[in-house]
């Protein structure tokens, strides 16, 4: 299966960080999130995208309460922090707010996200274009999503129609490297969450990751980030490994409108 073809898989449903240790408490974090902190957004920039076509899950009441953070190294300057909101892992989908912490210890974006899919490559050359070790794949120019592919996946008729109107696929363009360049090679780096403040459960994995763009009807951006992540670890159980690609969509929020209690 080649890699666009991605979504066909949900028909059958599918350490060192920044060169410092990585984290074993949530404390010092940007904006002062810890695990337990309760998350006030204005929805404004969420239900704006919503109604623009966005793919983004607007939050449930409940979505308000930091359940677990991770620190991020994708070998680049600066940080990128995740504070999720749910983990995915009792059959709901990943949320979560995304930080980036330049390399002067600014924070330079916020964004709020949503799990749209999580496939699992089957195959070592699956596996090798999702991190696209042969020059291709994962750090293509552009990306498409396909409407069958997402009612394949359990989007309703009506939220297709917003999206997808009378068309087939939205394109997305990768938003990293020379955009003229074909092919460009995806961040790589790793991933150390918490579950809880004091860094006894969690998980590591690796990653290899590329954020791709498109422009919305009112003029506003939604990102669909891919990301293959392959586990090394959960709970300090380095027998619980495996590999598979997360679809996200994020939708920017201005830092003024977060306020992390």
């Amino acid at each position: 299966m080649g890699w666009s073809d991605a979504y066909n898989y949900l028909r059958n449903g599918a350490a060192k960080l920044g060169g410092a240790e990585a984290p074993r408490t949530d404390q010092g974090l940007p904006l002062g999130a810890r695990i337990g902190s309760v998350i006030q957004m204005q929805q404004s920039p969420l239900l704006r995208a919503a109604g623009d076509g966005s793919l983004i899950a607007l939050p449930d009441a409940g979505d308000n309460r930091i359940v677990a953070v991770s620190q991020i190294r994708l070998r680049q300057n600066g940080g990128l922090y995740r504070y999720y909101l749910d983990t995915g892992e009792r059959g709901s989908k990943e949320k979560f707010l995304q930080v980036y912490q330049d390399a002067q210890g600014q924070v330079a974006e916020v964004m709020y996200c949503t799990q749209l899919a999580r496939v699992i490559p089957e195959t070592v050359e699956d596996q090798e274009a999702y991190m696209g070790l042969a020059g291709a794949g994962l750090g293509d120019r552009s990306y498409t999503l396909w409407r069958e592919q997402l009612g394949d996946a359990g989007l309703d008729a009506a939220d297709l129609d917003l999206v997808f109107g009378q068309r087939d696929g939205v394109d997305y363009r990768r938003d990293a490297g020379d955009p003229n360049a074909e092919f460009v090679t995806p961040f790589s780096g790793t991933e150390t969450r918490l579950d809880d403040a004091s860094g006894r459960t969690g998980l590591r994995q690796e990653m290899y990751f590329m954020p791709y763009v498109r422009e919305l009807r009112g003029g506003g951006h939604e990102y669909l980030l891919i990301t293959t992540e392959i586990i090394s670890s959960v709970n300090g159980d380095a027998s619980k490994r495996g590999i598979h690609v997360d679809f996200v969509i994020g939708i920017p929020v201005e830092q003024q409108r977060v306020v992390i209690q």
